[in-house]
């Protein structure tokens, strides 16, 4: 009865005080494409809940697979193993296994939690996959695997070494792995869902260590606030203040990391500390302190700790595998959305009492991808499309006031924000047009900054009938190729320069925020919104030679053709090629005026706010 009361009021505290609607839309689009048959999640702040939902065939008790999350599991259990002083997190394999002669024995525990062992990921094509074994059996086939690299210099992230990690283990405490871990981990917290148990009925077989774990998303919430509290469980110490500072430290550097780890595709993350045992650290502070945690696995389930929000929160699902591979969907790079969403949401909950002006959000279908949009007021249509690196939290200090007089709709680009990441080529134009097509919005004004200006001018010219007016501001027309111009060699070799550039800077966030900060003459006012964008932003566009998304030089034969009325907002200090952009636009159309706002550079609607808004309206109204 306590389990049950102990989430008895998730429903009610999510529906008072935040607007999951975004959030559940996103999970019930995976389930009706046939991605999952079901999935659960939770989210939890300051220890209290906030939101629980089910979905398809799951209940939040629906014991699933979790694979991968099970590593997060496998190392904190491990670390009750060593607060015993049974190991140590420097014992060498061969302490414990002397019959690993060669470099593998040389192996610390801690390399084998943090994929820095040098041992091969899984077990060579044509021999027994390491997934009906019990420790000491997985042994016995490692053994003999020629090591990939000498231990602590690349970080491989792979399962074998954590089952050798399983087996030191279990001769340190003398107890076989499922039962240390019960003894350590799931009966101290009452996780009665969760143990390491094979996928198949053959007794005393038991799955790898570090992904064959089951489990439920109320039982993995309890593992979750045990390592946000520090390793106390309902005033019970479970896992030592140390223990939990281990298993969150950077345990990679200084082993080399390669391009395409997890953190740099899901969160445009590059730093050298991605990782500590058995965690990922998805984003970290200054000082290299985890922002955010998680423990992914390939099949969709993602549990994750966000030290920014103070929520930790739960996906499960195990994904169906006909359906969404043709699609191009990956569970373990898009469930990570869902730690975005949460964080936004929790982060600009809606005011309380009733708002003044209420607010839809929503995803919106575009072809293969999910557009996060918000929609208020009432009246004409008017579409705002963001900048580079921001999202929809660009237009806080126009939306609210717009939607006094009309329908305001604003969204996160495809790559930005919580709407999809890019999956294969498209136009975000195109996206544009389906997204007004989900809205059952025929024609609408729009208002576009730097990218988002683009975007707006290439709708225009390829949907004229559809634009209402067009305002642009620090940009218009792109002067790239557009995308029936395929990459030159010698482009996608300047590409990947520029791409590997910013790895080996580790994309910085400091460094976004300097550029962010240098394009505003009121650094300090927009540091939140700034913050918050170099924070959040995927960085995509920059670590990948993507489609090309813009009409770029070929829209410009179709400028004079257009007949609505244009608006260039220009800062009186924006960048001289964010001038030329749209300079070019008004050169071309035939109904185009300028309007300069003092002392703004390349964002004007944050440098002057009530200076652009004011001009805008002028301008809407003007055109009823």
């Amino acid at each position: 009865m306590r389990y049950l009361l102990f989430f008895l009021c998730l429903s009610v505290q999510a529906q008072t005080r935040y607007d999951f609607t975004a959030v559940s839309q996103r999970v019930q689009h995976w389930v009706d494409r046939g991605y999952y048959p079901g999935a659960a999640m939770a989210a939890w702040k300051d220890g209290k809940p906030v939101y629980e939902r089910s979905f398809g065939t799951y209940t939040p008790e629906t014991e699933v697979y979790i694979a991968s999350a099970g590593k997060w599991l496998a190392a904190a259990t491990i670390a009750a193993v060593v607060d015993d002083g049974k190991l140590s997190w420097d014992d060498p394999v061969s302490r414990w296994l002397p019959e690993f002669t060669d470099v593998k024995g040389k192996a610390t525990l801690r390399q084998l939690l943090s994929h820095t062992s040098g041992y091969p990921d899984y077990q060579p094509k044509g021999l027994h996959p390491d997934n009906y074994q019990t420790p000491a059996e997985a042994v016995a086939a490692i053994r003999p695997l020629p090591a990939d690299t000498l231990p602590g210099t690349v970080f491989h992230y792979g399962g074998l070494a954590m089952q050798v990690a399983g087996r030191m283990a279990e001769l340190a405490s003398g107890k076989e792995w499922e039962a240390l871990f019960q003894e350590k981990i799931a009966r101290p917290l009452g996780m009665s869902h969760t143990h390491f148990t094979p996928v198949d009925p053959t007794p005393g077989h038991n799955p790898m260590v570090g992904g064959g774990a089951r489990s439920c998303v109320r039982d993995y919430v309890r593992f979750l606030l045990l390592i946000q509290q520090q390793g106390v469980w309902e005033g019970k110490r479970v896992l030592s203040e140390k223990a939990i500072a281990a298993l969150e430290a950077d345990q990679v550097s200084p082993a080399r990391v390669n391009p395409g780890e997890f953190v740099e595709e899901v969160r445009g993350n590059t730093h050298q500390g991605l990782y500590g045992l058995g965690v990922w650290r998805e984003e970290l502070y200054p000082d290299g302190r985890a922002i955010q945690l998680s423990s992914p696995g390939w099949a969709g389930a993602y549990p994750w700790i966000d030290r920014i929000s103070g929520v930790v929160g739960v996906f499960f699902a195990h994904i169906d595998v006909s359906r969404p591979n043709p699609e191009g969907f990956s569970s373990f790079l898009g469930s990570p959305v869902l730690g975005t969403m949460v964080r936004r949401t929790i982060m600009n909950p809606e005011p309380t009492g009733r708002p003044l002006i209420p607010v839809r959000k929503g995803m919106a279908q575009a072809g293969d991808a999910q557009l996060y949009y918000e929609i208020a007021g009432n009246g004409p249509p008017v579409i705002l499309l963001h900048g580079y690196v921001l999202d929809t939290r660009q237009w806080d200090r126009q939306f609210t006031e717009l939607a006094k007089n009309y329908t305001v709709v604003r969204y996160d680009l495809r790559g930005y924000g919580q709407s999809d990441l890019p999956r294969k080529a498209f136009l975000h134009a195109d996206d544009l047009g389906k997204l007004l097509d989900a809205l059952n919005i025929p024609r609408a004004h729009l208002v576009g900054s730097s990218l988002g200006a683009i975007v707006a001018t290439d709708f225009a010219a390829l949907h004229p009938e559809r634009v209402l007016s067009l305002t642009v501001s620090g940009g218009g027309v792109s002067p790239d190729p557009g995308p029936d111009v395929p990459f030159s060699p010698e482009e996608k070799a300047k590409r990947q320069k520029e791409i590997n550039e910013w790895r080996e800077m580790r994309m910085p966030r400091t460094y976004l925020l300097a550029e962010l900060r240098m394009n505003s003459t009121r650094p300090d006012e927009n540091s939140p919104l700034f913050v918050a964008a170099a924070r959040d932003w995927s960085a995509w566009a920059f670590l990948h030679i993507g489609p090309r998304c813009l009409l770029g030089s070929s829209v410009i034969p179709k400028l004079p053709a257009l007949r609505m009325p244009v608006l260039v907002l220009h800062g009186e200090r924006e960048p001289t090629a964010a001038a030329k952009a749209s300079q070019a636009l008004l050169d071309r159309v035939p109904h185009g005026r300028k309007v300069t706002l003092k002392s703004a550079r390349m964002f004007a609607n944050l440098d002057q706010p009530e200076a652009f808004t004011k001009a805008l309206l002028a301008f809407l109204q003007a055109g009823k």
